[in-house]
């Protein structure tokens, strides 16, 4: 693992005491180098033309006006589209055709997500990207434990091994659901994990509009309230149940999250075949017209609040109705969806390591790479389940996710593009060597090794012989060595003592107001 001179940065507008302690911690502290977030120097790649593309708009504006959409259990949410001119007619909204366009030209095209060291702010939209691990998984899975229910620890572990993964730029959010704390309690204690644990941007909970508030306000005792209100701490998922339906609870989050400038993934859930139709035009055309919608609902309840086109889409078996992934017909849809979004001037979202895989194996290698690769070339700016995903979601994986993170280098190595300045053109090289000769030892050679080839931390090249004698270790076997380093080495970023008590109280404060509550 590499590491770098200097330890975190602690920004001085949030330090509320205690600062003699931190600057203490922070000289003696271990930083794990993080790249960038990727800005791409390559095209996008696209799969519909001008006819196809205004087609799908088209027939987007014709499902929101004829068809209409379902805002359920949300006289607010109503009253607000009535208010704007559309016809409600029970929960069902019919939104005359443009009204979401005109709508959605409200958001911005690009926004700043902030992290408590503003070295690792990220920003989202343009030609960026970012990357964030896996999200939801209620099960994690080990070499030596194997699949099991995940608990708070298990949680901990994920957010110290995002916050140590060089090519991860955030700590992302729910990276494993824990099952050992009450369900309206783990919100808190997962917030505080990734407030405390790491010092990379993160995401806010959506399971409850309550819990979206939860979120603002512990962001609020990290940042600042004024800070808060008038920046971007927290980019959080918000997902549309297929087809065209907008329930009270994740549209509740989005409320709160909207009115208090706090950023939000608009993502409809698609598995073709089962809530959007089985044909990639037809998929498209509901995805764009459910992204219409919802980020046009967004902008009514504050015009300006930040979000993302979002795009979750997997295609289903018709013989077995699991999911697949790391498909064709996926990849297309997220290749068009990419354009859809860029038309619109929003931020997208799509893609991540995918797969269906029990064990992180050949298959689960296999269409992880087609669905990241996917995702670079589409034009993502963020990218969730960018590393640790397995069983379709179910599962987050130790050692997949250290191997998805080391594969990440990839993405920022191809994004760069092909350099073609003096150095890159390595004439002088070609001239000192020439023919028959070889570039082992040339002086353009010697200036460029360290950095000219991206090289992973995980694999092994060894010679057969070598391999076999430390152990004929696999990949897997690999991968979970390297946890166990990682979670040995971790050292929590530096935090000021009168933030952490902050928090701290907060989410006593909280849980004691409360009985636990398991469903």
């Amino acid at each position: 693992m590499t590491l770098t001179d200097a330890a975190p940065e602690i920004s001085t507008r949030r330090v509320r005491g205690g600062g003699g302690a931190v600057r203490r911690a922070e000289r003696g502290a271990v930083s794990f180098e993080t790249a960038s977030y990727i800005r791409r120097n390559i095209p996008n790649f696209e799969v519909l033309n001008s006819e196809a593309l205004a087609i799908i708009e088209a027939n987007a504006e014709t499902i929101l006006w004829e068809i209409g959409v379902n805002f359920v259990n949300n006289p607010a949410a109503l009253a607000r589209w009535k208010a704007a001119g559309a016809e409600v007619d029970g929960e069902r909204v019919h939104i005359p055709r443009g009204l979401a366009r005109q709508l959605c030209a409200t958001a911005p095209k690009s926004y700043t997500q902030h992290a408590r060291n503003p070295a690792r702010s990220v920003e989202v939209g343009g030609k960026n990207l970012v990357l964030a691990p896996v999200y939801g998984p209620p099960f994690v899975h080990d070499a030596k434990g194997g699949r099991r229910y995940a608990t708070i620890a298990d949680f901990q572990n994920f957010v110290k091994l995002a916050y140590m993964s060089k090519w991860l730029h955030h700590s992302g959010g729910t990276v494993c659901e824990p099952t050992d704390i009450a369900v309206n309690k783990r919100h808190l204690d997962m917030l505080l994990a990734h407030m405390t644990l790491s010092d990379k941007p993160f995401m806010g909970s959506v399971t409850e509009p309550s819990r979206a508030q939860d979120s603002v306000d512990m962001a609020s005792i990290l940042f600042g309230a004024d800070f808060v209100q008038a920046n971007t701490v927290m980019t959080s998922l918000i997902n549309i149940n297929s087809p065209m339906t907008f329930d009270d609870t994740m549209m509740g989050a989005l409320e709160v999250y909207a009115a208090n400038n706090q950023a939000a993934i608009v993502s409809p859930f698609i598995v073709g075949g089962a809530m959007a139709p089985v044909s990639v035009a037809g998929t498209l055309t509901q995805v764009l017209a459910e992204v219409l919608a919802g980020i046009g609902y967004s902008q009514l309840v504050r015009p300006g609040a930040p979000v993302i086109f979002g795009a979750f889409v997997t295609s289903i078996d018709m013989n077995s109705g699991a999911p697949t992934f790391g498909t064709p017909e996926a990849s297309l849809i997220t290749y068009g969806a990419g354009q859809l979004a860029r038309r619109m001037g929003l931020p997208y979202r799509s893609a991540g390591a995918f797969c269906g895989s029990k064990l992180p194996d050949a298959q689960a290698a296999y269409e992880s790479a087609n669905s990241l690769n996917m995702g670079l070339l589409s034009g993502v700016n963020f990218m969730l389940h960018a590393c640790g995903w397995l069983e379709g979601g179910l599962v987050s994986s130790y050692e997949k996710f250290v191997m998805d993170a080391d594969q990440l280098g990839i993405l920022h190595h191809m994004a760069r593009g092909i350099a073609v300045d003096d150095n890159a053109q390595a004439l002088d090289a070609i001239r000192e060597v020439g023919p028959g000769g070889h570039y082992l030892g040339c002086a353009h050679t010697q200036a460029n090794f360290k950095s000219a080839f991206w090289r992973s931390d995980l694999f092994d090249y060894k010679p057969f012989e070598t391999w076999a004698d430390e152990g004929s270790r696999d990949t897997m076997a690999l991968a979970g060595e390297r946890v166990t380093k990682m979670l040995a080495d971790f050292v929590a970023p530096p935090l000021d003592d009168g933030i952490r008590q902050g928090l701290e109280d907060f989410v006593a404060t909280r849980k004691a107001s409360m009985p636990d509550a398991f469903v």
